[in-house]
């Protein structure tokens, strides 16, 4: 039994125009346009299917968040282009403390990190985003909790660093980088997982909860059972108290 990771999840007082910022930035298409909802992926049907959606915030962003994305570059003209092009719609340069390095951090329109990265070769085959990133107090024990979560193999791990991928080596990396002051709440991003078809979706959330998930809320009916079919199975915490949802197999 596995889940699958499906989506990253952006809170923003604006998705749609957030939603568009991203789509035009990655070269993706919008899939999802409806109220309260928009999500966009990789027009690629080989690539992985990890997209990005952007659900309603109540209030802008007022904190560094824990979990941001890194863009791949092919050569540093093409990082430039990145970065000029981020810029043109939207982005802001921001300064977290990265001090001189050769990679760009940037803020989208509503104040979300991201880095624009040199080239680099384990990144040559990644698509548009190189990698999911995660700030953490300890990236072996969070590393080893997502490898189960979404049933991509650790390929690598260092003192400071962990990293899983899907073991068909496409799509980004979930990577996990240590970070003592790494702030306490996870921010306007999450991740969202989902269950195969063919798995009970109510047992799957027991497995992630055997393997440190923590409920942050009553779990929810079936697939049904009258529950609408986007709503979570259930929500959870990861060993680092980083939120996520199961979302059914049903999903759109």
């Amino acid at each position: 039994m596995s889940t699958r990771l499906a989506c990253v999840v952006f809170d923003a007082v604006e998705p749609g125009s957030t939603a568009r910022f991203w789509a035009e930035l990655l070269g993706w298409e919008v899939t999802v346009d409806r109220p309260g909802e928009v999500e966009i992926a990789a027009p690629d049907p080989d690539g992985l299917d990890v997209a990005l959606t952007f659900l309603p915030a109540r209030r802008p962003k007022t904190a560094l968040n824990r979990m941001h994305l890194d863009l791949s570059s092919r050569s540093l003209d093409h990082q430039r282009l990145q970065v000029d092009r981020a810029l043109s719609l939207g982005a802001r340069r921001v300064d977290i403390g990265q001090g001189a390095v050769p990679w760009t951090v940037l803020a989208d329109p509503e104040g979300n990190e991201f880095c624009v990265l040199e080239p680099r070769e384990e990144y040559v085959d990644t698509g548009a985003v190189a990698a999911i990133v995660m700030d953490t107090r300890d990236p072996l024990r969070l590393a080893e909790f997502w490898s189960t979560a979404a049933g991509w193999p650790l390929t690598h791990e260092r003192p400071a660093y962990a990293g899983i991928r899907s073991a068909t080596g496409q799509g980004p990396w979930l990577e996990f980088l240590r970070r003592p002051d790494a702030p306490t709440k996870c921010g306007r991003l999450h991740l969202d997982l989902v269950a195969f078809p063919t798995d009970d979706p109510l047992q799957e959330a027991a497995r992630l909860r055997a393997a440190g998930a923590v409920p942050l809320g009553p779990q929810a009916a079936p697939p049904g059972s009258g529950a609408a079919t986007n709503d979570p199975i259930a929500v959870l915490a990861d060993p680092e108290t980083n939120e996520f949802c199961l979302l059914p197999a049903t999903v759109d």
